[in-house]
């Protein structure tokens, strides 16, 4: 295995990733950087989501890029806006003290942002097919001067309908170009992009290997977003000695949820991009030496932190795209021991969840939060250990001496209870805990949900069930007041299973039938 040191980066940039904390280069990593930086050929690079491609290509970019140019250097195309402010964070945190600007160009963002970023001169732009299509067409995003283009997820775009866009786009670049492409696999299509438009180019594929860490036990809790921290709470409070990473999608987030941990008693804090870099190193310190034992993070800037045996990852809010999400996770369950992955949604955002689910090509499980009786129960036998271990050690004679002077006035039992109420009263108390709704609603919080089809298509009661529970992962309890009749159907379910349901069935979108759910009328009629 090579190291970074020997792939010809400069030691500007060597001095970059070690501060990142990055320790030793990725498959992808370790066949792109030295092709990139020596060779003049078009790339294409099959590797999974997780894999590290990002620095594959922007760490060898950085070098050669001309610092203050103020035009368009280079341009990457990414399927979705979440992966394009990921992919500018990410460079934007690798380009050291280079003079270099970075900006996402997306959609969803206002343009008038974009335009006045154009408009001081930008060296690379990230940004999604479509709006990138909108800013030529508008003539504010010139491309035919750029020196290298890059299609990160090809093949995401092509599941996502934009290759017409990127084939529009690559046709206004310079014919002098360079031309990355990467991709997990590579269909026809993606090919027949390679070879119409870029010259001669090399591939570079990576193992096939599994994405996350296969000794990690991935599961999920759906709550509401306002019972999220009391759901983290009880998670660190059930664990016999809980060491761990929290993410949060954003520095505020970041501060909010440290704040709110210090304040309760935990030893924790908070690691993020406003931090300097010394302060990011102290506190990664703190953290490995367990000054601390949770740490609370933005994804870009825990990259490349290396810790050892941590217990848990937990996702406070849902990773922006499957390749964060197996950064994140692959933290723990290292060295031959068990890790858990534990990530928090909402009702809203289980379709999301099924989307990392399936790029990541791992198994999430639904699980129950611990109940108040079982973090007590737990914390009362972590108590009796405690004392039990120290009672086998040496005790100080002072300790002793307090220890006779109180039995011979008190009874024994009588003592030791109100050492134990002194000393971890706190810590038992039940009001500690406020209730979280994470239980299937009954039916006084039902949705009355319109069904497509009926007994002339030939659905029944327990067809429809099986459809359901198969493509929502619904429980059949919570399927109830079915009604079948020859053209339409009803069914009722909580609030919360009635949002999975109309995501994947609503607006005509049912997968692979043509099953069609959506909220039932007032006044539907046989």
């Amino acid at each position: 295995m090579k190291l970074f040191k020997d792939l010809g980066l400069s030691s500007q940039t060597l001095k970059t990733i070690e501060e990142k904390g990055f320790e030793m280069p990725t498959s992808i990593q370790e066949k792109v950087i030295p092709a990139v930086l020596s060779e003049n050929f078009d790339i294409v690079g099959q590797a999974r989501t997780g894999t590290g491609k990002t620095a594959a290509f922007a760490l060898p970019l950085i070098e050669k890029l001309k610092e203050g140019a103020k035009v368009v250097q280079v341009l990457v195309l990414t399927p979705t806006r979440e992966l394009a402010i990921q992919v500018a964070e990410e460079v934007y945190s690798l380009k050291g003290r280079r003079r270099l600007s970075i900006v996402p160009i997306y959609g969803g963002q206002a343009i008038s942002l974009q335009l006045r970023s154009l408009k001081r001169g930008v060296d690379i732009v990230v940004g999604t097919p479509g709006r990138i299509c909108d800013h030529i067409r508008r003539n504010t995003l010139k491309l035919k001067n750029i020196s290298y283009l890059i299609l990160d997820e090809a093949d995401e775009m092509l599941n996502m309908g934009f290759l017409e866009d990127v084939e529009k786009i690559m046709a206004q670049t310079s014919p002098n170009k360079r031309t990355m492409l990467f991709s997990a696999t590579m269909p026809q299509e993606i090919m027949r992009v390679a070879k119409k438009y870029m010259g001669k180019y090399k591939l570079f594929q990576v193992s096939k290997g599994g994405m996350t860490v296969s000794r990690t036990d991935q599961i999920y809790f759906e709550v509401p977003a306002r019972d999220k921290f009391e759901a983290l709470c009880r998670i660190i409070d059930v664990e016999e000695a809980f060491y761990g990473l929290v993410f949060c999608r954003t520095k505020v987030d970041v501060d909010r949820i440290a704040h709110h941990l210090i304040e309760r008693g935990y030893d924790a804090d908070a690691l993020h991009g406003d931090m300097s870099q010394a302060q990011r190193t102290k506190m990664v310190e703190k953290f490995k030496s367990r000054k601390i034992n949770i740490l609370v993070a933005t994804d870009v800037a825990s990259r490349g932190l290396d810790v050892q045996d941590l217990t848990h990852v937990i996702n406070f809010a849902l990773p922006q795209d499957p390749e964060s999400y197996v950064h994140r996770i692959g933290r723990t369950g290292r060295a031959g021991k068990e890790g858990n992955a534990i990530t928090f949604i909402t009702p809203a955002e289980y379709r999301k969840l099924q989307f990392i689910r399936r790029k990541a090509q791992t198994d999430i499980r639904k699980a129950k939060l611990p109940r108040i009786k079982d973090i007590i129960q737990a914390r009362k036998a972590k108590i009796t250990n405690r004392i039990s271990d120290i009672a086998k050690n040496e005790l100080k004679d002072e300790y002793r001496k307090m220890s006779k002077e109180l039995l011979g006035e008190n009874d024994p039992e009588d003592v030791l209870a109100a050492v134990l109420q002194d000393s971890f009263g706190s810590q038992l108390d039940k009001s500690r805990y406020g209730q979280i709704n994470d239980q299937p609603v009954d039916l006084k919080g039902k949705a009355r949900l319109f069904v497509s089809q009926g007994k002339k298509d030939r659905l029944s009661k327990n067809k429809l069930k099986d459809i359901i529970k198969n493509k929502c992962g619904t429980a059949e309890s919570n399927i109830q007041d079915i009604q079948i009749f020859d053209r339409f159907s009803f069914i009722s379910l909580p609030f919360s299973e009635a949002e999975k349901v109309l995501a994947y069935f609503g607006q005509k979108k049912g997968r692979k039938t043509n099953l069609v759910i959506e909220k039932a009328k007032k006044k539907r009629s046989r």
